[in-house]
């Protein structure tokens, strides 16, 4: 594979106060690189602490596996099927990628089932998740729910409101080890920003399903956006992809499935602005650490805060997700790009 070094543009912020950053970041303000990058390498990365060593060689090749999205998000392996589902929002696309065949469309219109007109700028699909029993759930911009994928590869819609109101637009999700789904709602994929006159909720909420229930776990957050669990489930790990606080916080997890008063885990605020991208999806691997996605690319966090190095993209990366054969590549959706890297640990799946 050849190493290419591509042109990026980066937009201001001062859109986001509208849409928010995944908003921002779509191709449609972005001037993207039209050289064909799929097969060759970019990026870098930034050994920041020894403690790297352990997860990630500094040395290792960011592979570029497809380009061409709106803005790329949500990716996740699918054991039984070899495969790597990942949503392409604006065009409301679930993508699919395998090692023999490349990328291909897997399915349309899972993000919002209406007329496409009327689904706003980011329509589709952002996270997807796979349960312990091998469903994948997504989260729905355009329909403002989240749908669970049938063995038939149709879908059902399994969380619909709160309290009687239509959320704003589920954004990213995890499961708990009992099977209860926790996910955040900011206001991206509503069609007109947080002001959208459709909006029926005044808060931007972190919330959990039990199966039956939604329960409200904290509003405290402007922007909640990625979410994962710690290997023992007891911190909840949630970005807020907010410019006046770009942080991740980490919340004690009580038996009862609340979460208790939330400490600042690690803040990107010296790098929003100057690296491309905001704290947004987030993975933790079996080690505790975090592979969250800020400013530059990905972040490697440990579970004390200790930032040990970043996985230079180049442009504003939504989400990442582990995978592949024995569940070491890490895969990244990089706003036009699907990346790959290999890494030295494993990402935390939910047993059944």
């Amino acid at each position: 594979m050849k190493s290419v070094v591509s042109k990026i543009r980066c937009v201001g912020s001062g859109l986001s106060l509208m849409f928010g950053v995944a908003a921002l970041l779509t191709s449609s303000s972005i001037a993207q690189d039209k050289t064909e990058l799929v097969g060759t390498t970019i990026g870098s990365i930034q050994r920041l602490d020894p403690a790297l060593d352990e997860v990630l060689d500094s040395t290792a090749k960011l592979e570029v596996l497809g380009q061409g999205y709106g803005w790329s998000e949500g990716p996740i392996w699918v054991p039984t099927e070899k495969r790597l589902l990942f949503s392409d929002i604006p065009p409301n696309k679930v993508m699919q990628w395998r090692a023999s065949e490349g990328v291909t469309l897997y399915q349309a219109g899972v993000g919002f089932s209406g007329e496409s007109k009327n689904g706003g700028r980011e329509p589709g699909t952002n996270g997807l998740m796979l349960s312990a029993d091998g469903h994948v759930y997504a989260c729905c911009h355009g329909d403002r729910v989240i749908k669970r994928r049938r063995a038939d590869e149709t879908w059902e819609v399994v969380i619909d409101n709160y309290q009687g109101k239509k959320f704003n637009s589920p954004n990213d999700l995890t499961f708990h080890k009992n099977g209860d789904l926790y996910f955040t709602d900011p206001p991206y994929g509503l069609a007109g920003g947080p002001d959208d006159p459709s909006r029926e909720l005044d808060f931007c909420g972190v919330y959990r399903w039990d199966g039956k229930q939604v329960h409200l776990l904290t509003k405290e957050l402007n922007r909640p956006n990625g979410i994962a669990f710690s290997p023992d489930y007891k911190t909840l790990y949630v970005a807020q992809s907010d410019g006046a606080a770009p942080t991740w916080t980490a919340y004690p997890v009580n038996e009862d499935g609340s979460i208790g008063k939330g400490k600042v885990l690690a803040n990107s605020k010296e790098f929003y602005g100057k690296d491309p991208g905001s704290p947004d999806g987030l993975k933790v691997d079996v080690q505790g650490n975090l592979w969250a996605t800020g400013p530059g690319g990905v972040w490697i966090i440990a579970p004390s805060g200790k930032v040990l190095g970043k996985i230079m993209t180049g442009r504003p990366t939504a989400n990442c997700g582990f995978g592949g054969p024995d569940g070491s590549w890490l895969f990244m959706t990089a706003n036009e790009l699907l990346l790959k890297v290999p890494t030295k640990t494993k990402g935390l799946t939910v047993q059944p």
